[in-house]
């Protein structure tokens, strides 16, 4: 990987856990707030619930450009509520 990669993968990891951080404080949806409690609950460190909600957040977002389609607030939000079992990669079938 080259740095430029490296870099544009850090910044794009920084703006998912910014865009989670948002979620949560706004409680919209309630599904980040409440996921974030329940892993907080459970003894994950907040560091690593954001970054599993951020991949959450990183795959939907993959999901509807590849089918250019909208964003499905409802599958993203039964995503999070699944966590911290991650959801499938399609693209690893």
């Amino acid at each position: 990987m080259h740095d430029s990669d490296e870099s544009e993968e850090a910044f794009a990891e920084t703006k998912l856990i910014e865009a989670i951080e948002n979620q949560i404080a706004a409680d919209d949806p309630p599904a980040a707030k409440a996921t974030c409690n329940k892993l907080t609950l459970v003894g994950y460190p907040r560091d690593e619930i954001l970054q599993m909600m951020a991949l959450v957040l990183a795959q939907e977002i993959r999901l509807m450009l590849d089918a250019d389609r909208p964003f499905d607030r409802d599958g993203y939000e039964l995503a999070l509520r699944r966590l911290p079992e991650l959801p499938e990669d399609p693209n690893e079938n």
